[in-house]
């Protein structure tokens, strides 16, 4: 191409830039542009509430619906994290919030922000263990570790005598790992088949763990167990003193030698009453 040729082209290239035609359209895109950048900047400023301020409150020790109805007064959302386990509160009390009160973190919140709650609870749960087939002295041993409480119902059978046959809580049966709260009472359903002869209820209070068992083999029972729930050690139980029993001793009474015999323990003396 020569010289003449692009002076000609630049020379076209220049009239029609200084056409009005060509001045609408650079105008009608820039207008189009700040058009966008404006609608943009409104969107933002609308969509996260810009210039608002709202102050988080403390909600900790605030009963867990009173926190949640302040919390939707101001406009805020709320979402129960989960519940901590604290028998010394009422339960359903809040103890930590997510964010943190505007007097202790100095940030504010815009409207529909979601405020974390974690509330207490005063039962703590635990699984409950398969006992079924178990020998009911270690079945009572499981329970105990575990926080749980007992009862025990004898069912005649013709096998597994002294043998967990069913777990029972409130009445229904309880599956192996179905949560319910520690300190709860779990129903034994124990399997008997030999009751044996009669013999007297002996007289266990006052008594140490070695001197039960010693007249417990004697009398040939051996359905017994010892519960000692301030005994930490086996030199904790041995020392320890008996002050209550089940069956309860009564002068003349009788029961069959297979009747299981609950012995309580405990490791001070000094508020036990021993019969005379």
């Amino acid at each position: 191409m020569t010289i003449e040729k692009v002076k000609i082209v630049f020379q076209k290239i220049k009239n029609f830039v200084l056409t009005k035609h060509f001045a609408m359209h650079v105008g009608l895109v820039i207008l189009f542009y700040l058009v966008i950048i404006f609608a943009t900047v409104l969107y933002l400023d609308l969509a996260t509430n810009h210039g608002e301020k709202i102050v988080v409150p403390n909600l900790v020790g605030m009963n867990g619906e009173e926190a949640k109805k302040k919390i939707e007064e101001l406009d805020l959302q709320y979402q129960i994290l989960d519940s901590i386990y604290d028998p010394k509160s009422p339960e359903g009390t809040v103890v930590e919030q997510l964010v943190e009160p505007t007097s202790i973190s100095k940030v504010h919140v815009k409207s529909g922000r979601i405020i974390g709650l974690r509330l207490t609870k005063r039962s703590q749960m635990v699984e409950m263990p398969s006992l079924v087939h178990k020998q009911l002295q270690f079945a009572e041993s499981i329970l105990e570790q575990r926080g749980l409480r007992f009862s025990i119902q004898y069912r005649p059978t013709s096998e597994a005598n002294g043998s967990v046959l069913d777990q029972l809580f409130r009445g229904r049966r309880i599956k192996e790992g179905d949560r319910i709260p520690i300190g709860a009472i779990v129903t034994l359903i124990v399997g008997q088949n030999d009751q044996g002869e009669p013999i007297s209820i002996p007289n266990f209070v006052g008594l140490s763990m070695a001197d039960a068992r010693y007249i417990m083999d004697t009398l040939g029972v051996t359905s017994y167990s010892f519960v000692c729930p301030d005994c930490s050690t086996a030199q904790d139980s041995m020392a320890a003193i008996i002050f209550s029993q089940t069956p309860e001793f009564i002068e003349g009474s009788t029961v069959f030698k297979s009747t299981q015999f609950t012995l309580s323990m405990k490791r001070s003396i000094s508020d036990i009453e021993i019969p005379h």
